[in-house]
């Protein structure tokens, strides 16, 4: 768990060179290399079990649950924007600004980047799993379930930052879409599936905000 929150400091640390378009690489690869180091020196011999073969039904899995991620957390999010004041995400708005050089670097970022918070939960998700099953002898079926909404509300708290410390907004919103992006792990235990599932779902929301007002000018001149 150490190594998780070292690896979070690291991505978010306000470095020069990080902000460069090739410096930026650097933070988001260590936040997935450090918890992924550690893990491995703490089970040598089992921390691969999180990688798992890739086949075509995992593909569809993937496209599946970033489409209904997507549905998910544009309804909850119109809810809450309806409700209350909500924050946007900066890298939304400066996406936006970007020119196609940029772009391309951009979203070759967010692959480690993404591929991070996967483990940001899943090793989260695994300790607390195994604290209530094993420790506290809870039965599996409420352990996954407690694991599963305690993981997914820590992923909206680290969030707090990014959304100008809107709680409800990244507990709600965002642990919501969490758990939803947990589901490919916990339907395939293969960390591939839900990391696969969170870039499309990620890059679609992107392509949404890149392309939305070209498609309104066309339906508009049509």
């Amino acid at each position: 768990m150490a190594a998780v929150v070292c690896s979070y400091f690291v991505l978010t640390a306000q470095l020069p060179f990080f902000a460069t378009r090739f410096g930026q690489f650097i933070p988001a690869i260590l936040f997935v290399a450090i918890p992924l180091a550690a893990l491995a020196a703490i089970t040598p011999q089992h921390w691969t079990a999180l990688f798992r073969r890739v086949r075509v039904r995992d593909v569809m899995w993937m496209i599946l649950f970033a489409l209904l991620n997507v549905i998910v957390s544009m309804s909850i999010g119109l809810a809450v924007w309806a409700l209350t004041a909500t924050a946007a995400n900066p890298a939304v708005g400066a996406v936006g600004g970007m020119g196609s050089g940029d772009l391309i670097f951009f979203f070759l970022k967010t692959i480690p980047q993404l591929f991070g918070e996967e483990v940001l939960t899943i090793l989260p998700f695994l300790a607390l799993l195994y604290l209530l099953h094993a420790r506290m002898e809870i039965s599996r079926t409420q352990a996954i379930v407690g694991a599963w909404l305690i993981a997914a509300m820590l992923f909206g708290v680290v969030h707090l930052p990014t959304y100008n410390w809107n709680w409800i907004q990244c507990l709600v919103v965002i642990g919501g879409a969490r758990l939803v992006l947990m589901l490919p792990y916990l339907l395939t235990k293969n960390i591939w599936v839900s990391a696969g599932a969170h870039i499309l779902n990620d890059w679609m929301l992107l392509g949404f905000t890149l392309l939305g007002p070209y498609l309104l000018k066309a339906g508009a001149a049509s």
